[in-house]
């Protein structure tokens, strides 16, 4: 599992950030730059995306394979705690592990994800997840990943082109592919689109500092969820970003701003 680190590495206060299910860890650019003046910064690309190494079966793409990943991780940096900011898959992963005994985690961030995911989010990831498009040039990879990644909100032409510059790759024969594992697609497909998947249980045990931020248009975090959110379990602190939907990419400093308050407040 390859990762992105930034900031001073003996800096014991360490921040992990896990991107979405067909993303990588260099989304979070330009938060990391943010974050390294006070952190030390992580951002891993989960198994099958990214400069990840492919899983030999694609049945074991899922979430405990995900966690021992990132248990092992957090073992690799060699500190006692961290902080997490997960963004749709990131944060369920986060939020799983954050309810066992004992995490490591000490105040978690949740991007457009909770403990409901809607079959109609899944249902329309499902649509392209997997589906390995290719493309004559960067221009016509730049175009798709604006279309399916349209919810992201008014990002300026050079905050595409470098999201599309991390999550693309040409081939010997001159085509542009997505860097993740198209294997990633059928478990995925298989086991979640069919229905809501109910995460309450996780969710409620938390006993750590959350902050739950919303994408206004989001078809993954309803806003009934969200609100939920607020007054089961941990009680999470509530964002909501206008004009974006599934999910916040924190390439503003509003949005970026979000995540740096909440990390910086006494933990409770």
């Amino acid at each position: 599992m390859a990762y992105a680190e930034w900031g001073d590495p003996a800096n014991p206060r360490v921040v992990v950030c896990v991107h979405g299910l067909t993303r990588n860890g260099r989304d979070f650019d330009e938060l990391a730059r943010v974050l390294a003046t006070d952190y030390r910064v992580i951002c891993p690309d989960v198994v099958g995306r990214g400069r990840s190494e492919w899983l030999n079966d694609p049945a074991d793409y899922g979430f405990p394979a995900y966690i021992a990943d990132m248990v092992t991780l957090v073992a690799r940096l060699n500190v006692e705690s961290v902080d997490w900011v997960g963004t749709s898959m990131g944060g369920l992963i986060g939020m799983l592990l954050a309810a066992q005994p004992k995490s490591p985690i000490r105040r978690l961030v949740l991007n457009d994800v909770g403990p409901v995911i809607t079959a109609e989010s899944l249902q329309r990831i499902g649509q392209y997840v997997g589906n390995a498009p290719r493309f004559p040039s960067f221009v016509d990879a730049v175009t798709y990943v604006r279309t399916v990644s349209a919810p992201f909100g008014p990002l300026s032409d050079a905050q595409w082109q470098a999201l599309t510059e991390h999550c693309v790759r040409q081939g010997d024969d001159g085509q542009w592919a997505m860097v993740y594992d198209p294997g990633i697609g059928a478990p995925f497909r298989n086991a979640f689109v069919y229905a809501d998947v109910d995460l309450w249980g996780f969710y409620e045990a938390l006993r750590i500092p959350v902050l739950a931020i919303r994408g206004a248009e989001s078809d993954l975090l309803t806003p009934d969820v969200h609100r939920a959110m607020g007054a089961r379990g941990p009680r999470a602190q509530l964002a909501e970003i206008p004009g974006v939907g599934h999910a916040p990419m924190f390439t503003d400093a509003g949005q970026i701003r979000l995540i740096t308050e909440f990390l910086r407040q006494e933990s409770q």
